[in-house]
């Protein structure tokens, strides 16, 4: 079973099917799947599976879209949103799954698939090398600093 993040939120669980998964291990992860009030959706045991086979390459093109130039992280985002109905862009999507998951995800997939166009984009390696790991660093793509100071009571508030 691979559940979405977060799974309290997210309605989708793929499951996995291996090469020796019988009929009834899949009918009783499928119920049980259901029973969490998820939408299940089967995959065969490949890299990514279906959603990150497809979101992860989506992301690290963004990545490189940013880093030749073609457009701002702002215009990226408004873009994907506006353009393709997605609820947020897939720069602000990267910060907030983590740009050191998104770098590991995409690692595995062209390791697992062989192919060049699964290979990260210089840019996404370079801001996880430097620390920038989205939304749970305070900073990634955007920078998440100013919104958390904003939050926090100042010392002259606790007298």
């Amino acid at each position: 079973m691979h559940f979405m993040n977060p799974p309290p939120i997210m309605k989708l669980v793929e499951i996995v099917r291996g090469a020796d998964t019988s009929d009834e291990t899949f009918n009783v992860t499928k119920a049980l799947a259901e029973r969490f009030g998820k939408k299940v959706i089967c995959s065969q045991d490949y890299s990514g599976f279906i959603v990150n086979r497809i979101l992860m390459p989506m992301i690290n093109e963004a990545f490189s879209t940013l880093y030749t130039g073609v457009a701002t992280k702002e215009d990226i985002d408004t873009g994907m949103k506006l353009g393709t109905n997605h609820p947020m862009g897939p720069l602000e999507l990267a910060d907030f799954i983590g740009l050191d998951v998104c770098l590991s995800i995409m690692r595995v997939l062209h390791a697992g698939l062989g192919d060049s166009k699964y290979a990260p984009c210089p840019l996404l390696v370079q801001y996880v090398d430097a620390g920038r790991l989205g939304r749970k660093r305070g900073i990634g793509v955007y920078n998440y600093a100013k919104a958390t100071e904003l939050a926090k009571p100042s010392p002259s508030s606790k007298l």
